[in-house]
């Protein structure tokens, strides 16, 4: 039985569907002000990993994650560049979608947009304040009363005691009580706003995914997740605004990925080691990008530098060597394999990749030596349950050539350069590929290149 860690639970449990053979997955997704980083290039690899490995194990997904297309930031930003709200999120959502295709990443099955429900989301505030657990300040915000919520704490492990103002909490004199968080945010001049109950305003953040995950999964499901950073407040916001209003566990389980970490250092901008996913895929493959990820368990923390994704680079490269010149066997994975009941072991237990990933070098040994279709087609077959090894092995060895090298050609020349043994322009023309990044290989079936 597949088993995952429940962050609500403290521990690893066997995963019981609401309803039998269906999983219903909310994801928090982006808000899109700004080209996606390395922090959510690990929650959509994650997530897709999650939801393909469910899909493989004959479950139907049913995948949402959020647009946030409406908050401070975006406002701020938009302001900057002197252009619409609308222009700026539709452009980074673009950029969205064409970095997570470049990672492999399918796409959910629902991607809302936090401005397509506003109406859900004052229907839910006055919810909220009808049963008392919401009120109006003297400013004109609408504040969650987080004293009224008994199990406020629960995902998060903080207790109210723990929680002290100026910390994790804004201080906002409105507030009754320091430890409030806001819902709706009365409208100032000059920023974008929806007609409410309370006055023209725009929703808090947290009331979003509380109102998407519901509008489409229902009050109760059966997984939620994000990276670990949301865990508290926002993960912990969402369960107090939803399970007051509908009177039932939001979600059963709560999954979290580890934060990224750059040279041992949490990312910052300040730091000056922020990374988009752009700037990461302007020197590498966004295959070794999604290997990088995916061999590092998603609960662990992930440490980015460049000689480790080096080292990704050189092992993804020797699991596309060991299919280089295979003919592969049709067919389906036979779950009865011996490795490939390792590997569904390995993801069973709390979707344990990097043990999955050492399944496939134990195939690619094993093809290295026998060369056999069928071993090569169950690495491939395993591969994909998780994105990986899809390309022709050609394609990703020679990754995107210099247009500006003639590589044939000067494969052909140096070719007919052995041919009429001289041999020091053979030299000549392979020293300076190789100064242009191409490696050649000579084989006993003619001559191949790759990238360094």
């Amino acid at each position: 039985m597949l088993k995952l860690y429940n962050t609500l639970s403290r521990r690893k449990q066997d995963f019981q569907p609401i309803t039998e053979k269906t999983v219903n997955l909310y994801v928090c997704g982006m808000t899109v002000y700004d080209f996606c980083h390395l922090g959510h290039a690990r929650v959509m690899v994650v997530f897709d990993m999650v939801a393909r490995w469910f899909r493989a194990s004959g479950y139907t997904v049913r995948y949402v994650r959020n647009i946030t297309d409406i908050d401070d930031k975006i406002i701020k930003r938009a302001n900057e560049n002197n252009e619409s709200i609308q222009n700026l999120t539709q452009r980074f959502i673009t950029a969205m979608d064409e970095d997570s295709a470049k990672l492999g990443i399918l796409r959910p099955d629902l991607e809302p947009r936090a401005t397509e429900h506003v109406q859900g989301m004052l229907d839910m505030i006055t919810q909220l304040i009808d049963k008392g657990f919401a009120y109006q300040a003297s400013n004109g915000d609408v504040f969650y009363k987080v004293r009224q919520f008994n199990d406020y704490g629960k995902l998060s492990g903080k207790t109210l005691d723990d929680l002290r103002a100026g910390e994790r909490v804004d201080i906002d004199g409105h507030k009754l009580d320091p430890l409030d968080f806001v819902l709706w945010k009365s409208a100032k001049p000059g920023e974008p706003y929806w007609a409410s109950p309370w006055g023209n305003g725009r929703p808090g953040w947290h009331i979003e995914c509380s109102v998407m995950s519901a509008a489409h999964l229902g009050a109760h499901f059966d997984i939620h997740g994000g990276g670990q950073d949301l865990q508290f407040p926002h993960h912990e916001n969402e369960i107090a605004q939803s399970e007051a209003v509908h009177g039932c566990t939001m979600a059963n389980y709560w999954m979290h990925n580890g934060f990224i970490r750059v040279d041992d250092e949490k990312m910052s901008k300040s730091l000056g080691n922020f990374f988009t996913i752009r700037e990461v895929l302007e020197t590498y493959d966004p295959e070794v990008l999604r290997f990088f990820i995916l061999r590092a368990h998603y609960r662990s923390p992930l440490n980015y530098s460049d000689s480790h994704l080096e080292d990704a680079k050189a092992s993804l490269t020797r699991l596309y060597t060991a299919l280089r010149g295979v003919e592969i066997a049709e067919g389906s994975v036979d779950w009865d394999h011996p490795q490939a009941a390792k590997f569904k072991q390995a993801m069973d237990d709390d979707f344990n990749t990097p043990e999955a990933i050492a399944v496939l070098f134990e195939l690619a040994n094993e093809l290295n030596k026998d060369k056999s279709g069928s071993t090569g087609a169950l690495l491939k077959h395993l591969a994909a349950v998780i994105g990986l090894l899809q390309r022709d092995p050609e394609q990703f060895m020679q990754g995107e050539a210099s247009s500006a090298l003639d590589i044939e050609g000067l494969i052909a020349a140096r070719i007919a350069a052995k041919s009429a043994k001289n041999y020091a322009e053979a030299d000549r023309i392979r020293a300076a590929l190789a100064q242009a990044g191409i490696i050649l290989e000579d084989t006993p079936q003619g001559t191949t290149w790759r990238r360094a």
